[in-house]
């Protein structure tokens, strides 16, 4: 018999916990946990996770919010980070999504939905009051199954990075039921479906547009694309036919601030309501300011340098282990977050998440610049050599840069050479895995799966998760056995078993836990900050309004 979701937990929502009893979802164990890792503390006090809301919300007003580097691909089955995912979810929905506190799968678009006992068959209702965004292509029509069955499957096909991969077909029941058939049972699958990969989009908008949809990007959420301009602003205006809550706000304004004392400034003089992904002495001067709010809230976030595992020196692991015995993380972290954004870690897996193990720790090489040089000169290397290092333009990533290119070559005579590019080339660059090394940060939900499997899966490899071409059996075979559980436990023994593998391996240097950062003024009201770094303007839960 199948699980009926609806009206089972309070609030129809789905708990985590208690469905992973049923069918296996996962559960979060302590979003909000210290996320201090590997023998290193920070004395950094996390605020807290949102403003204060004085007075009766009222409507009106454009919100200017800061992203630090620029979306390039607002079409979701493009989009490769954090920066575009921001806008997507204002334009668009999900069948399902987070609760703002991560505890919980919560309804969307779908109003419930039912698990087959073998877990491979997922029947959703959908609403019937949603309309899309008025387009070039259609007039603003109602939302059916058919636009379900389109926008999965085309995810499903056509994601840059296998955002659901599991799906096999959608069949469509009625204009209000549709039936996700998986390839095999996948316990991940309805916290897949909460990505911005996976929203719901109408197929005369993506065909009618072809490659340029994501310019002109059309959904069903609570705010309509007016303009979006690469590496200046995404201009959203109220969408009025929303089927939630009408939104206070007119609009948003995502405005692309790299530099993160601009981002500062920008706040202080009012041309910003928010800063978000702060990093750098913006930090100290916002908590600093009477006149400014930071939140920091522990983020299921790891920062790290993934090795090339395919092609050039670093496809050696010995090379790899002697750079990692090379490398003072505690240097990197006090250089690169000198005002408490982010506390160490070594492990690819934030604390956070219900998969993690200390245990892991131990297998990752201790700071040993005399065994790392002999270590590498046993490989071949004595003499030392060029490597590349592939990352983004933002001053955190630029900084770390700067300290391992020191490092490196004091320690082995490895000259560093840095290639720094806004985040759609250097996505594109990571993903293809031209580098020897590229520099990255890796946020996501608490379900191991979208950090282990991302980016240690063999089917992952070519995606950006796994550009550097991780790839081993082993790890394949334990992470497969995690997806295909229904048990909460069961599913993290595996998870704690293939992370403690993939650290054997040294696939990557690991250095940090960021916080989610966000410097605000006091004009903006109901906003709260979220684990994973989603920036939610408007939903079942929230409703950002400003104040004069």
């Amino acid at each position: 018999m199948d699980i009926n979701l609806n009206g089972t937990v309070a609030e129809r929502c789905l708990s985590r916990r208690g469905f992973l009893r049923g069918v296996g979802l996962g559960g979060l164990t302590a979003v909000g946990m210290s996320l201090a890792a590997c023998g290193s503390s920070s004395s950094t006090e996390t605020a807290s996770s949102s403003t204060s809301t004085s007075g009766e919300a009222v409507t009106g007003g454009t919100l200017n919010v800061s992203l630090p580097s620029s979306p390039k691909y607002l079409d979701p089955i493009k989009y490769t980070g954090t920066y575009e995912g921001q806008v997507i979810f204002c334009v668009c929905n999900n069948l399902v999504q987070y609760s703002m506190d991560l505890s919980k799968i919560v309804p969307e678009l779908a109003t419930d939905w039912t698990i087959s006992d073998d877990g491979i068959t997922y029947t959703f209702n959908l609403r019937s009051d949603v309309k899309f965004q008025k387009g070039q292509y259609q007039d603003g029509r109602a939302l059916v199954a058919d636009d379900v069955k389109y926008a999965l499957e085309r995810s499903a096909t056509q994601s840059s990075m296998n955002r659901l991969s599991m799906l096999d077909h959608v069949d469509v029941v009625s204009d209000t039921q549709v039936k996700c058939v998986l390839k095999s049972a996948a316990a991940s699958f309805l916290t897949a479906l909460t990505d911005a990969g996976n929203v719901i989009v109408p197929q005369e908008e993506v065909e009618g547009w072809g490659d340029a949809f994501g310019d002109h990007l059309v959904g069903t959420g609570p705010f309509t694309l007016e303009s979006f301009a690469q590496d200046q602003q995404s201009t959203l205006v109220r969408n009025d036919t929303y089927y939630g809550d009408k939104p206070y706000l007119d609009g948003v304004n995502w405005k692309v601030v790299t530099d993160m004392t601009q981002a500062n400034s920008g706040l202080q003089t009012g041309e910003l309501d928010m800063a978000t992904s702060l990093t750098g002495e913006a930090v100290q001067l916002i908590r600093q300011n009477s006149e400014l709010t930071l939140n920091q809230t522990p983020g299921l976030h790891i920062a790290y340098v993934y090795f090339n595992q395919v092609n050039g020196p670093t496809a050696n692991q010995d090379v790899r282990k002697a750079i990692l015995m090379a490398i003072n993380r505690d240097d990197v972290v006090k250089g690169v977050y000198q005002y408490g954004e982010a506390e160490s870690a070594c492990v690819p897996l934030p604390k956070g998440s219900w998969g993690y193990t200390d245990e892991a720790e131990s297998e990752v090489p201790e700071y040993d610049p005399t065994a790392a040089k002999a270590l590498l000169t046993s490989a071949g290397y004595g003499d030392g050599m060029t490597l590349t290092l592939y990352i983004s333009n933002t001053t955190a990533r630029v900084t770390m840069a700067t300290i391992l290119q020191q490092q490196l070559k004091e320690n082995l005579n490895i000259d560093l050479d840095v290639h720094p590019a806004d985040w759609g080339t250097f996505s594109a660059d990571a993903a293809s895995g031209i580098a020897d090394m590229y520099g990255m940060s890796w946020t996501w939900y608490p379900d191991p799966f979208f950090f282990l499997n991302k980016l240690f899966s063999s089917s992952e490899v070519g995606a950006l998760g796994n550009g550097a071409g991780f790839n081993h059996a082993d790890v394949d075979d334990l992470l497969n056995k995690a997806l295909a559980v229904t048990d909460q436990d069961q599913r993290a023994e595996y998870y704690k078993q293939a992370l403690k593998l993939i650290v054997t391996y040294d696939p990557m240097f690991v250095y940090a836990t960021e916080y989610v950062n966000t410097g605000m003024t006091p004009s903006v009201q109901g906003y709260t900050d979220r684990s994973d770094g989603e920036v939610k303007i408007v939903n079942a839960e929230v409703n950002v309004w400003k104040k004069a």
